[in-house]
């Protein structure tokens, strides 16, 4: 194969970071080699099984829902929130910049794209006590984030004619070049054959993923005085392993922030068809769900509740007896809240099908809910409790859920509507009853009744563990995407963008995430590498 060996700019890593680093500045005017190490077909990265969800300030579909955002108001709670160090420069402007441009950068320029939105803002991240998303800012890719790749993967193709564009796939970047003091090119090994490639650059940007995928790299970076779950599952993918990061850092002199900072989740199960070992998926847990430990005893004093603040239920889980939980729940909640994030499992909204989904959103989407049963282990389906409690136990190779417990866990629960809901006093129900009073989660959240609702069966049971999933952390950066050393100045020739950036300056996040602020923070770190890239790098 003949290929090119030199260009403007080299991109390593073909997700959504890199493909809108390569567009813009071959749109620029630039030559690109774009390098990936996932095969053509799964070229986009995790972008491509993603749903697609983004937290967006001051849209015009925020006015349309009278939503009164402000970027002060954003960087307020992002700050808050995420708990970002003071003194932390880079991370904090990142921080501003994101909340400052999200319009225009990323919610603008996707419509100039084609690329559009669902016509609703979701409230997600509030914040266990009101800290966290003080206004909806959650917009919903239509399409999912498989929609992202294919109108700017196309666009990419199109804009690389005339053989501006070299794309490599399979290929796998082992070292990073320097020539008198200045980053210029990589070593790229191909998987097929582990012929190597010398790819010469005038400048070369990572866009590589975070480490998330690596559980080795989870562990041995995980933050002290956290709880570590004695397993996880895989959200990720074992390719972000962080293995040049550390080259950066330990050959280049680059800074690694914060890399135990991770955006995980509490409630992921086995893929029932793994694309690699360990594969999890991702649900957005039912709220109306019983959050219990592996003895099915309910998880408190406070209940584990979705959608208000996800770094605490991570730890909560984590700190268990045992690496698993369980959802307790009921065909009728199943059938209006039970969802798995990402494209894969949302065709209707993937495939742009607006009829089919708004009669799952009305009728209950029934058929997922049939899927799982048909094609996961973890999710169980029973007439009675103690044949629930039979397949946990079953499932898990032990007799560590008592019947009996089950029974007392529901009925206590179930108490709370026996003398009418004015006298119930139950921290879940009251935060249930506050989210349905934002319409759009309204729609998707079942009004409290108990578990025993007559014509609300079977019981459904789903074994939970926590998944990795993003890194927060990542490689310092300036508000060009140039990457910086441990003294602050930039390493000539080398700029970093998306997650391996830590979405911006290294951990712009900081411990927590508003949530949606991953894939406009890989277009807005690309977007301004482009730039500086344009204007002489």
């Amino acid at each position: 194969m003949n290929v090119p060996r030199e260009a403007d700019v080299l991109v390593i890593g073909g997700g959504l970071a890199g493909i809108v680093c390569a567009l813009e500045a071959l749109r620029a005017g630039l030559s690109v080699i774009l390098v990936d190490r996932d095969s053509r077909d799964r070229f986009g990265g995790l972008a491509l099984w993603a749903f697609g969800g983004m937290a967006l300030v001051g849209t015009p579909l925020q006015r349309r829902m009278k939503i009164p955002d402000s970027p002060e108001a954003a960087l307020d709670d992002w700050l808050r929130f995420g708990e970002l160090n003071p003194n932390d420069h880079w991370s904090l402007a990142w921080a501003r910049h994101y909340v400052e441009r999200s319009r225009p950068e990323v919610h603008d320029w996707l419509v100039e794209q084609g690329i559009g939105f669902m016509p609703a803002v979701n409230w997600v991240e509030r914040g266990r006590f009101g800290d966290g998303n003080r206004y909806p800012r959650y917009h919903i890719v239509w399409g999912t984030a498989r929609e992202l790749v294919r109108c700017l993967g196309g666009a990419l193709i199109a804009a690389g004619q005339g053989g501006r564009l070299t794309l490599l796939h399979e290929h796998r970047v082992t070292e990073l070049l320097r020539d008198q003091g200045r980053v210029s090119g990589a070593l790229a090994c191909a998987e097929a054959d582990g012929r190597e490639l010398e790819l010469l650059a005038t400048n070369v940007v990572l866009a590589m993923g975070g480490i998330n995928g690596s559980h080795a790299q989870c562990r041995a970076n995980w933050p002290s005085g956290r709880p570590v779950p004695e397993a996880m599952l895989n959200g990720a993918h074992p390719f972000a392993d962080g293995k040049l990061h550390g080259f950066a850092a330990g050959k280049l002199g680059a800074q690694i922030v914060k890399p135990g900072e991770m955006w995980n989740y509490a409630a992921g199960f086995r893929h029932p068809f793994p694309h690699f070992e360990g594969h999890g998926l991702s649900t957005i847990p039912c709220k109306s769900a019983l959050w219990l430990d592996h003895r099915g005893h309910r998880i408190g004093p406070e209940p584990l509740v979705t959608g208000f603040d996800t770094h605490w239920l991570c730890q909560r889980v984590a700190e268990q007896e045992k690496p698993w939980t369980w959802h307790l729940l009921n065909w009728r909640i199943a059938a209006k809240e039970f969802a798995i994030s990402g494209a894969e499992h949302n065709p209707n909204i993937r495939d742009k099908r607006l009829f089919s989904f708004l009669k799952d959103t009305l009728l209950g989407n029934h058929r997922l809910v049939r899927q799982m049963q048909r094609e996961s282990d973890d999710f169980l389906v029973a007439d009675s409790l103690a044949e629930l409690a039979g397949q946990m136990n079953a499932l898990t190779r032990s007799h560590d859920i008592d019947p009996a417990v089950l029974e007392a866990t529901v009925n206590a629960f179930d108490a709370n509507f026996g003398k009418g809901s004015s006298l119930n006093n139950d921290a879940q129900i009251r935060m249930i009853e506050h989210a349905r009073q934002w319409r759009p989660d309204r729609l998707r959240t079942c009004k409290p009744a108990p578990l025993r609702k007559k014509g609300a069966g079977p019981f459904i049971a789903i074994r939970m563990q926590l998944i990795t999933r993003k890194s927060l952390g990542g490689l310092r950066t300036d508000l060009d995407s140039r990457v910086l050393d441990g003294t602050g100045v930039p390493i000539p020739g080398l700029y970093c963008v998306g997650e391996a950036a830590g979405f911006g300056g290294g951990n712009s996040n900081g411990k927590r995430s508003l949530e949606g602020t991953f894939l406009p923070g890989c277009i807005l770190t690309a977007r301004a590498a482009a730039r500086a890239l344009a204007n002489g790098g």
